[in-house]
């Protein structure tokens, strides 16, 4: 007996940059978005169209309930920088608890957005904490894709507009090192619907896939279209 799925998906950090851009698409196929935020009061332009709850991190039965009845969840969710008590360490174990949870919900299938080239041995705990969340993730026994992009820009990513920003108003813009590095840009939407398309073909036998630079695929039964504008360097946006 076939089972039924779900039209509800759950996107961590619906109301940020790539999160925004993930549940437009997701509202734009006619599916129910719930999101996890760690600023449930911050004002959207979803209206009473995505469901808003906090992340729970000290209370795992909750977490897991926020998670109930989810059919994919769309995982954004890292910090950017380590600030008072927030540290990429507390992000890996945060990123262990949500994994977990969404087991315990039963949820069928983890997207995941991890960066450009993660390693376990990077001396930049940006780098390698984002290596063991995925880590967590492949030993969680959840169907997932992960998806590693470079810099994503868009209409509010804060890297690319600073530097645009900085090109228009000063005669001179330093190039760190020897300025021969490859660096290709992956716009948020492309991003967006990249994930939206891994993550809604559930209709495939479990299996893993990564894509983005420096991935090996093992595709589901039938393989998804290469990553657009996929680049090559080891810089991104978590």
């Amino acid at each position: 007996m076939a089972s039924t799925i779900s039209d509800l998906r759950l996107v961590t950090g619906a109301l940020g940059f790539t999160g925004r851009h993930i549940a437009e698409r997701l509202l734009a196929r006619g599916l129910r978005v719930r999101t996890l935020t760690g600023h449930p009061q911050r004002p959207h332009p979803f209206g009473d169209l995505v469901e808003v709850f906090p992340f729970r991190w000290d209370d795992p039965p909750a977490l897991a309930e926020s998670l109930r009845g989810v059919e994919a969840l769309y995982n954004t969710y890292w910090i950017r920088f380590p600030r008072g008590t927030l540290t990429f360490e507390g992000a890996v174990e945060n990123s262990r608890r949500l994994f977990q949870a969404a087991r315990e919900a039963g949820v069928r299938r983890v997207v995941h957005l991890s960066i450009a080239n993660p390693s376990l041995d990077s001396p930049l705990p940006y780098y390698r904490g984002k290596a063991e969340v995925e880590q967590a993730l492949i030993a969680s026994g959840l169907e997932y894709a992960i998806l590693r992009p470079t810099v994503l820009f868009g209409d509010e990513g804060l890297l690319i507009n600073n530097i645009a920003w900085l090109l228009r108003r000063f005669p001179i813009f330093v190039v760190p090192g020897s300025g021969d590095y490859r660096l290709q840009p992956v716009y948020v939407g492309d991003l967006a619907e990249r994930a939206v398309q891994l993550g809604e073909a559930l209709a495939s036998p479990p299996a893993p896939l990564l894509a983005g630079e420096g991935s090996e695929a093992r595709p589901p039964a039938s393989p998804p279209a290469p990553l657009p504008r996929r680049a090559d360097a080891a810089s991104g946006e978590g």
